[in-house]
């Protein structure tokens, strides 16, 4: 903790989100803003720190704590130029990779982009007994953006660009860090999954885990705020990643205006199961994604779907 700057006053909130899943109140939008601003600056003791990420853990985040925080980690970076052309861009997190299935977030953002979309991957480099996004672009020789510059770079050559949250967000990247000591997730984990970082709209795919954020994100995204900030598809994650299961697409629900649609439903159990990689590393899958860019394998239906309903939002955003 950096001594040189005032402490924030931790106690009363850690004493209120402390008291659990149903004794505790939701805080109000300004009192979360200002108690994730203190997080993310430092403001807060490392014990504090931990009790707040813990408590928060247990008793789960309201969607006011949920705009709350947002406001404090968007104003926490510099935000992104808007892209230039005819579509608005479309941010895929990668914060999870593939520990079964082989991941093929790269493929569905590689087909966005070779439809003129600006793609942009944010997520981790690295994640232990994973297979990440970041991992598998490398292999396909995508390399990482270094600078805003090389971001509208790559989004002019038609390529998807990644740029590690580290980059993007270093205080958001430093609260992720902190799984390592604690052991388990915390609310920077959904944040960077519904982050928007552009200064004007764009699309975001979002997906969720656990049953109880379809709830709350829905809710989350059906208020005022995010509907300023462009769309948002939301389904279930495939192994967490925001990519449509290749066997058996799942719902999307597309939030336009704060109003809550179905997008895509969800398919029924199938016999025939589509083809995928045979193995999940990060070399195997992306000879795999590069075989079904150039046409040699087939695109899994349920994400070539994803796209097209990303190509036809991301265009009517810009209209």
């Amino acid at each position: 903790m950096n001594t040189d700057i005032e402490h924030f006053a931790a106690a009363p909130f850690i004493k209120e989100i402390g008291r659990g899943v149903k004794g505790a109140r939701s805080m109000s939008r300004e009192d979360a803003r200002r108690l994730y601003g203190a997080m993310l600056d430092g403001r807060v003791s490392d014990l504090e720190l931990g009790a707040i990420l813990l408590a928060m853990r247990i008793k789960g985040e309201s969607v006011e704590e949920l705009a709350g925080f947002m406001d404090a980690a968007e104003a926490s970076f510099a935000p992104l130029p808007a892209p230039p052309g005819p579509f608005a861009p479309v941010l895929i997190p990668s914060y999870n990779g593939a520990r079964k299935l082989a991941n093929l977030t790269p493929l569905l953002a590689l087909l966005l982009a070779r439809e003129g979309v600006p793609v942009l991957v944010h997520g981790v480099r690295t994640d232990p007994g994973r297979v990440t996004t970041a991992e598998i672009l490398a292999e396909l020789g995508l390399a990482e953006a270094g600078s805003t510059a090389d971001m509208l770079d790559a989004f002019a050559a038609g390529r998807p660009a990644f740029l590690p949250i580290e980059r993007l967000a270093p205080e958001l990247a430093h609260q992720l860090s902190l799984r390592r000591i604690l052991g388990v997730r915390n609310s920077t984990h959904t944040l960077v999954k519904i982050l928007q970082p552009f200064e004007g709209p764009a699309l975001r795919l979002v997906s969720y885990t656990h049953p109880e954020y379809l709830a709350t994100l829905g809710e989350y995204f059906g208020s005022a705020a995010p509907a300023e900030r462009g769309d948002a598809f939301l389904m279930r994650g495939t192994e967490g990643e925001t990519v449509a299961n290749p066997h058996r697409a799942q719902q999307i629900d597309w939030f336009h205006a704060g109003v809550r649609t179905v997008l895509v439903e969800r398919d029924a159990p199938a016999d025939e199961l589509a083809q995928v990689p045979d193995t999940r590393d990060a070399a195997a899958t992306a000879a795999w994604i590069a075989g079904a860019l150039a046409g040699e394998l087939p695109v899994p239906r349920p994400i070539a779907a994803q796209v097209a309903r990303c190509v036809q939002v991301a265009r009517a955003l810009r209209t």
